[in-house]
């Protein structure tokens, strides 16, 4: 089995003549946290959106595991293990937290997704959704209805539902936004234990998150791959600082 686990070659997006993303080679190496930075407007979120199929690209390939997956359904390449986590939080408000992870891990008992199975049906669940709540360090919120959950606490949720269907390679979309410092260190330190094992390729804004934990990063701007490397590579880079400029290049050296 090859070293890259998800590769792009050429990729391309165009909306009605404007190019959104456009002549993109990434290689995301087996293991690694790999994260994709970028100035606002810069394609990172087009771009998660082409890998997880919910858009076509308009040319070039995307490859997992050395097999053609651009022409693949969502559903098709959630099955073969690439897992997306949304920005906005997305989990069931009103059930418990343990019910939330209950329902990811159905596809277990071939029923992905049936929400009126007999509680004696998904009680088999319970252990395996314990399991991932302590991995996630939600134990003792089990029983707590989502909704009053603390947001950084949703966010460790939503990581356990993302777990819970058993990714190889999990898409983070921007974890830690809209957090407080607290947070914020929580969820990185979160991702960080359970990246052992699994492959991370993260949308991420927050350099402190990207410096602290990624072995990779890759830096678009305007639809197009500007650089990568280490966090020491990219942050050091003349063409990035200047794409970044201002408070967002402060944030790079910050970072340091």
């Amino acid at each position: 089995m090859t070293d890259v686990i998800l590769e792009t070659r050429k990729l391309c997006k165009q909306f009605r003549g404007f190019s959104a993303v456009q002549g993109v080679d990434l290689r995301v190496k087996r293991g690694h946290i790999h994260a994709l930075i970028g100035p606002n407007g810069a394609g990172k979120t087009t771009c998660f959106n082409l890998l997880t199929k919910f858009l076509v690209p308009s040319s070039g390939q995307i490859l997992f595991n050395g097999k053609d997956i651009t022409a693949h359904q969502p559903a098709q390449i959630a099955r073969m293990g690439v897992i997306r986590s949304f920005q906005i939080s997305a989990v069931f408000p009103h059930l418990t937290v343990l019910q939330n992870v209950r329902i990811g891990l159905q596809r277990q008992l071939g029923s992905s997704f049936s929400f009126w199975q007999s509680e004696r049906t998904l009680a088999k669940l319970n252990e395996r959704a314990m399991a991932l709540l302590a991995e996630v360090d939600l134990t003792a919120f089990a029983d707590t209805i989502t909704v009053d959950l603390p947001y950084g606490r949703k966010r460790a949720l939503e990581i356990a539902t993302t777990l819970a269907m058993e990714p190889e390679l999990m898409l983070l979309d921007e974890p830690t936004q809209g957090m407080g410092h607290e947070d914020v260190h929580r969820v990185t330190e979160l991702i960080k234990k359970v990246s052992a094992g699994r492959t991370i390729l993260m949308v991420e804004h927050n350099m402190k998150v990207v410096s602290g934990i990624c072995d990779k990063i890759s830096v678009l701007q305007r639809g197009a791959m500007l650089a990568e490397g280490s966090y020491a590579e990219v942050s050091s880079n003349p063409q990035v600082m200047e794409a970044y400029m201002g408070t967002e290049a402060a944030a790079l050296e910050g970072a340091h």
